[in-house]
């Protein structure tokens, strides 16, 4: 385990997704990074960068836990649909769900979308963000019972399977969220 100045405990996450936290532990468990959950809430500003409210949200937590954390901001880039849902994918997804995409989708031969992540760290030294990006298509139909959110209806290039038809090992393999926890496993291993 890498000494994190705050003793043993690990690097804060603050998030209430627990399968967004799973998902990076999965990952930097194999780097010696250990994740814990932390009190601070995640403000996020209204923005079209996810990169933008990744910073935002590190900063403002930081401001008020003053301890080494990481926040993840991820978006969904439908091609057809001019990016969108883009940064409101949260918010989109709790008011349309699966179906609401899917019906927007419809009547579109063009099917290619691609998640985003933004992971910024910040610590007493400064702040680094680390983006991961995987593109694929939607699904006419949502398939699969793991993962969370969008995961049922994305399929990655290279793969016959949505997200929510893998493991989370083949997941973090193909996804986003797992690029960025990577590279941010690689820079902080460095340090």
């Amino acid at each position: 385990m890498l000494s994190l100045g705050e003793g043993q405990n690990g690097i804060c996450i603050v998030s209430e997704n627990e399968g967004k936290i799973r998902e990076l532990n999965a990952t930097l468990r194999g780097y010696g990074i250990k994740l814990r959950k932390c009190a601070a809430k995640k403000i996020e500003i209204q923005s079209d960068s996810i990169e933008e409210i990744a910073k935002f949200a590190a900063l403002q937590a930081y401001s008020e836990i003053k301890a080494p954390l990481i926040v993840d901001d991820s978006a969904l880039l439908i091609e057809a649909l001019n990016g969108f849902p883009g940064p409101y994918s949260s918010y989109v997804y709790e008011r349309l769900g699966l179906r609401g995409i899917i019906k927007l989708m419809e009547d579109i031969k063009n099917r290619r979308a691609c998640f985003v992540t933004a992971l910024a760290y910040i610590d007493a030294h400064g702040m680094e963000v680390f983006e991961g990006r995987v593109c694929g298509e939607i699904t006419s139909r949502p398939r699969g019972s793991g993962g969370f959110g969008y995961d049922p209806i994305f399929m990655p290039e290279g793969s016959a399977k949505t997200f929510a038809e893998m493991d989370i090992v083949e997941k973090n393999s193909y996804s986003h969220r797992g690029k960025a926890a990577r590279s941010f496993a690689e820079w902080f291993s460095r340090r």
